[in-house]
């Protein structure tokens, strides 16, 4: 009994070690095995290399868009002023009204002026009068003189009265005259076919010599004023001396409204200004487009839209672009697929691409996923289509639509 309790006792003692002792060897076979397997997907994750979008570059010759904000003005804009001091007689246009050239705008009080020819007439009939009577004498003496009644002085002596009277008879037709035109100038007329502008002043109202009574506009056509600086200058001065330097008018300018729509009229490239704007470094252009419909009006505003000839550019996709500062860079994988680093300048921008020059035909670059290469690393290269990177971009351009 006493060997079967001290067994029974050991065995209590020794049962626990080695379950402990199982559990410590399952755990430190479980232990291994993930190490191995954790040892197995770090080599496999550091061996495997990503597969990147690429894009092959061919150099293009396209057509960008340009647009360049304008200044709309009428063929024909005047200020109508008042050339005489008086009171607004009547007015005979309304504000906004198409009026004809010679058709009477406004009438001014013409009492004084009235008065002024008057007394200007009477002036000329005396003077006339006057110049008759000398005449007249000159002639009677004339007579005497030869039949030696009197002697020659006596008719010299008329015959300067005569002349000073006929001086008078020009004098008073020149006051006459300037009676006239002061008295035509309290009616004031339409210089030309034209709309009325604002009135500022009504029937009643004293104005003075000078003071803008309306403006008069002609918007059968209009003017577009546009500024493009140096550089732009001197690639259309380049351009049109390759054209045999003939002074050609370069038609089909596209005018863009206010409101972003298209005007229905294309417009024609006139002439430009003689010097450069000091400061800016810019010179203006004008362009002539029809009015038919008085859609435009004087002092709006809108964009020229002109088209630049880019000769073996290259079509960068923004989204394969980065920026650090001022520079831009693309990733450019190399023959043995190796990704590398490379800045470009990017010569305009069109939509969401870029044309810039320096690359080399069948050059390759990342297309997408530039956030998970860096300059350095090897990728398997997944190549894009032309025609899946640019898109309807790339049609416009093969069917000469832009």
């Amino acid at each position: 009994m006493q060997l079967l309790s001290i067994l029974k006792a050991e065995t209590a003692v020794f049962l626990p070690v080695r379950t402990y002792l199982t559990l410590f060897l399952v755990v430190g076979l479980a232990f291994f095995v993930s190490s191995c397997n954790q040892g197995h997907s770090k080599n496999d994750e550091k061996n495997k290399i990503p597969q990147i979008p690429v894009l092959e570059l061919q150099p293009q010759s396209i057509e960008i868009p340009q647009n360049y904000i304008c200044e709309i003005q009428a063929v024909q804009f005047v200020e109508v002023r008042a050339k005489v001091e008086g009171f607004v007689d009547r007015i005979y246009v309304d504000e906004g009204e198409f009026v004809t050239k010679g058709k009477p705008l406004f009438q001014l009080t013409s009492m004084e002026f009235n008065e002024m020819v008057n007394g200007a007439n009477a002036r000329l009939m005396q003077a006339r009068a006057e110049a008759k009577a000398a005449n007249l004498e000159v002639e009677r003496l004339k007579v005497l003189v030869d039949k030696d009644i009197i002697t020659a002085s006596e008719l010299e002596l008329a015959k300067s009265k005569r002349a000073v009277a006929e001086s008078a008879i020009a004098e008073a037709e020149s006051t006459l005259k300037n009676a006239q035109t002061g008295l035509s100038y309290t009616t004031i007329r339409a210089p030309f076919d034209g709309i009325v502008d604002r009135i500022p002043f009504k029937t009643g109202s004293l104005v003075t010599a000078g003071d803008l009574l309306t403006n008069i506009t002609d918007i059968s056509e209009i003017f577009a004023y546009y500024k493009i600086n140096e550089n732009e200058y001197l690639n259309y001065m380049r351009k049109k001396i390759k054209e045999e330097g003939e002074d050609q008018v370069i038609e089909d300018l596209t005018l863009i409204l206010s409101d972003g729509t298209t005007y229905a009229h294309k417009g024609h490239l006139e002439t430009m200004e003689a010097d450069f704007e000091r400061g800016t470094g810019s010179i203006a252009f004008r362009v002539r487009f029809p009015n038919p419909n008085s859609l435009l009006k004087h002092g709006a505003s809108g964009k020229i839209q002109m088209t630049n000839q880019l000769e073996d550019v290259y079509l960068i996709p923004q989204k394969s672009t980065f920026e650090i500062q001022d520079f831009s860079y693309v990733y450019v994988v190399d023959s043995e697929n190796t990704v590398k680093v490379r800045s470009f300048k990017p010569l305009k921008r069109h939509d969401v691409f870029y044309a810039a020059q320096g690359f080399n035909p069948g050059d390759r670059i990342i297309f997408e996923g530039i956030q998970q290469v860096k300059d350095g690393v090897k990728i398997l290269p997944d190549q894009v289509s032309a025609q899946d990177a640019y898109g309807e971009f790339m049609s416009k351009l093969e069917e000469g639509q832009e």
